[in-house]
């Protein structure tokens, strides 16, 4: 045994030159190998797994011959010790002494590679098992030329594009509706059943949803209604202006967005509810999405419709019959989804209003109260490198900070400093490199005397001078705050100047009364007699 130990020490110091480095995660191993693994499927048809799974009592240290692995050209990064050919041989190395051998056999079924210099193998049909989460399930982007068996040669390329964004729109509404059903079947129901949410908590969540589901039913199929014998569809603008107002009812569901999107966050804080939706992102189903991203499919869906009118108008030729009634219906998908932005805008601008507290009650100025949308919020840091979380509503700029009340978990905004109204607001763009000492930022805030992403806010009128310097996480974040911030204060003078013209007028114009007596004054100046 010394003898063939020291044999089996030279024939691998041989062949390792000829070696390259391998990764962990597959595993190369000798081409005799598979010679040996293919006699005993002769013998025994069974299964990989079933060989796999007796490997390691089916061989014995001194089963294997030497002359196998002298052949070999395969990595092999553990020796072994010589072993004989037994009567039960099922072609595996039996483990010795490392782990590491010990799984050799448990991976013939997940992923090996042969290699001989005598002649190649053909490779063997193995039977791997995957992790769901690994290949999530993709719909796969089927174009209407592909359900067709043979374009008409009369069709021209402007009426196949038509009818590939028709078909677009078609299967559209189609997955939009599994995505529905699976939200409600793998989401809804189990949480409900297994009490992982309340019956309350999982109404606030999904608002609505569950009614948007017989609406894209009733779409989908009048669309599917409207393909002739050839695939085709003709007319489709009575279809789209007759379906069109049932989209109002996506103003009560984005309305519910807002409420619901905190809510859901404040229930992932909740180990059973955070386990939960993990495990279902993790599955095949979710397609890497999350419980949001679901729940936000229908506005998604909304604000892509008047996109798929445009490029149908685009491509129906000027004597179609849709020619008069796709501009209609682009009108009246435009005026919905305005309808839905300003009832969600005024919808957001309430539930943030009653999230703010107030530590004086010189802080609640009545712009907060008669502001009707939020032009934009979020966090930014302040010169002492707070996080702040700033509103800009319609009328006023409100600084907070954040603040967590313990009684049912919800995050309150408790307002710091004094809210700056829009109308007396004044903006900076502080340019990017600007040093500390200029009174814009503090060392502390970035670690050194340089920042970047910075804009002043101050105010003036009627209450004391303030400014607020602050910093945005990027140069886009913000450009985004300027912008808004902008608009906020050319809109707000606009009203002033309007109001104040508004007054001027008022006061120019004489009283109704006394046009009536003048009018008495110049009837009776008329009656009078001369003398």
């Amino acid at each position: 045994m010394k003898e063939t130990k020291m044999e089996l020490e030279e024939t691998e110091a041989d062949s390792s030159s000829s070696w390259s480095p391998i990764s962990r995660d597959r595993l190369l191993t000798c081409a005799n190998l598979s010679d040996i693994a293919g006699k005993k499927r002769k013998q025994d048809p069974s299964s990989d797994a079933e060989i796999s799974a007796r490997a390691s009592d089916d061989y014995d240290e001194d089963d294997f011959p030497i002359d196998h692995l002298q052949d070999s050209e395969g990595p092999c990064n553990k020796r072994v010790k010589p072993v004989d050919r037994s009567s039960e041989v099922t072609g595996i190395i039996t483990p010795v002494k490392t782990p590491a051998l010990k799984r050799l056999g448990q991976s013939i079924q997940r992923s090996i590679s042969f290699r001989t210099e005598a002649r190649p193998l053909p490779p063997m049909p193995i039977r791997t098992r995957q992790k769901a989460s690994s290949f999530p399930r993709r719909r796969s982007s089927q174009l209407w030329s592909d359900t067709v068996d043979s374009l008409s040669q009369d069709m021209s390329a402007r009426e196949i594009k038509r009818q590939e964004v028709i078909y677009e729109l078609t299967q559209g509404e189609k997955q939009l509706i599994e995505d529905l059903n699976l939200v409600k079947k793998v989401y809804y129901e189990p949480m409900l059943k297994l009490d992982i949410m309340t019956e309350s908590e999982l109404g606030q969540i999904f608002g609505t949803l569950d009614s948007l589901i017989p609406l894209h039913e009733d779409f989908l199929t009048r669309l599917e209604g409207l393909r002739g014998s050839e695939k085709t569809v003709g007319e489709v603008g009575p279809t789209l202006l007759d379906w069109f107002p049932c989209l109002e009812a996506y103003i009560t569901y984005c309305c519910n967005q807002v409420g619901a999107k905190a809510l859901l966050d404040q229930k992932k804080q909740v180990r059973r509810v955070e386990e939960f939706l993990r495990l279902c992102q993790e599955s095949s189903f979710s397609r890497k999405l999350d419980l949001w991203n679901f729940l936000d499919l229908p506005r998604s869906r909304l604000v892509k419709y008047p996109l798929l009118l445009k490029e149908i108008q685009k491509t129906t030729p000027a004597e179609h019959p849709d020619e008069d009634t796709l501009p209609q219906a682009m009108e009246l998908i435009q005026s919905i989804i305005t309808e839905v932005n300003r009832k969600t805008g005024e919808a957001e601008c309430q539930f943030y209003r009653r999230g703010l507290s107030y530590p004086e009650e010189g802080q609640r100025v009545p712009e907060i109260q008669a502001s009707r949308f939020l032009y934009c919020h979020g966090e930014l840091k302040n010169t002492k490198g707070q996080k702040l979380h700033v509103f800009l509503f319609e009328l006023v700029l409100v600084l907070t900070r954040p603040v967590v009340q313990d009684k049912d978990g919800m995050v309150q905004f408790q307002v710091y400093r004094q809210p700056l109204p829009a109308d007396h607001l004044l903006l900076e763009d502080l340019p990017d490199g600007e040093a500390s000492s200029s009174g814009s930022f503090r060392g502390a805030f970035t670690g050194n005397d340089k920042v970047k992403n910075g804009f002043r806010v101050s105010s003036r009128g009627r209450t004391k001078a303030q400014s607020h310097s602050l910093q945005a996480n990027d140069s886009f974040n913000k450009q985004q705050w300027i912008s808004c911030i902008r608009q906020a204060i050319v809109q707000s003078r606009d009203r002033n100047a309007q109001a104040s013209q508004s007054k001027a007028s008022a006061r120019l114009s004489p009283d109704p009364a006394l046009d009536h007596i003048a009018e008495l004054s110049l009837n009776s100046d008329v009656e009078m007699p001369d003398t």
